[in-house]
């Protein structure tokens, strides 16, 4: 995800002819490893970048930190979303760069998420880059910015969509297989119109999902607000499935014998990744003017 579709998103879109020839094809064979450093702190709100990037002789210097960098550990290239001008929350002033994790004054600390995947807190001390090596426009990254984080929520809401579906498959199994006063516990009601509710959750969130993969495509300008509704519906969806899961499953849901519960975890990094629910509601709600 970090480097074919979010990294490979920005570089298509903004990347100059020479940024693409160096790094596209690299990325096509296995060979770059990049990721997109955005979020400072435990939350998504990228227009709340707080990094500084100061004019210096022919570039720009970096000051700041970024935190939950996906694959950040490992990455060959970095683009980080900086602070030319303007400050936190305004959507002028933000700049994209394409940054060497090897130059000097980069500090990469390999984390763990809650699911095992890892992450990455990375610090930049005053690191010199390039003017060419800007991803886009000065002061104007925003418009492509949203455009490649609204293609990498679109791609996290389909990973959370089979994930729900895949919890749902193995817990309406588990109903079937698991005997309780001489039954299959599937057999009581009051699970049968839990697991109903939650087959119509997901084929609400199926069709959302479809929509927003399609007005993506399209890059249609509705694609923002479609992408909204799927992020934060597979969220909630996917929330309820492993909650729904872990408690059909009973005592057992709980232990790691059974594969719920890492769901459970990954459903949680998901949900996280690239703004929640809530932020996906406020979206949509200043997409529709109020």
């Amino acid at each position: 995800l970090a480097t074919s579709v979010l990294a490979a998103s920005a570089l298509s879109r903004g990347g100059s002819a020479a940024q693409q020839q160096e790094h596209l094809p690299r990325i096509a064979s296995g060979a770059l490893l990049a990721t997109l450093a955005i979020d400072e702190g435990p939350k998504h709100r990228p227009l709340h970048t707080q990094m500084q990037a100061v004019r210096s002789g022919n570039g720009f210097r970096l000051s700041g930190a970024k935190a939950l960098v996906v694959d950040g550990h490992v990455a060959d290239l970095l683009i980080v979303v900086a602070r030319s001008a303007g400050s936190p929350g305004e959507r002028d002033g933000l700049t994209l760069f394409l940054v060497d994790p090897k130059a000097r004054g980069v500090a990469v600390e390999r984390t763990v998420m809650v699911d095992a995947h890892n992450a990455a807190r990375i610090v930049f001390d005053q690191v010199e880059v390039d003017a060419d090596q800007v991803l886009g426009e000065v002061d104007g990254g925003a418009p492509l910015l949203e455009a490649v984080l609204n293609i990498g929520r679109g791609a996290v809401a389909s990973e959370m969509l089979g994930l729900t579906e895949e919890v749902f498959g193995r817990t309406v199994t588990y109903l079937k297989e698991r005997k309780q006063f001489g039954k299959a516990i599937g057999e009581f009601q009051a699970l049968q119109h839990r697991a109903a509710q939650l087959y119509i959750d997901i084929e609400i969130t199926r069709a959302a999902v479809l929509k927003a993969l399609q007005a993506l495509d399209a890059d249609v300008t509705e694609a923002a607000a479609a992408v909204a509704v799927a992020k934060a519906r597979a969220g909630t969806t996917a929330t309820r499935a492993v909650q729904e899961g872990v408690q059909m499953h009973g005592g057992m849901g709980m232990t790691d014998q059974f594969d719920i519960g890492f769901f459970m975890k990954r459903a949680r990094v998901c949900e996280e990744f690239l703004g929640d629910a809530n932020f996906h509601a406020d979206q949509l709600a200043r997409l529709r003017g109020y």
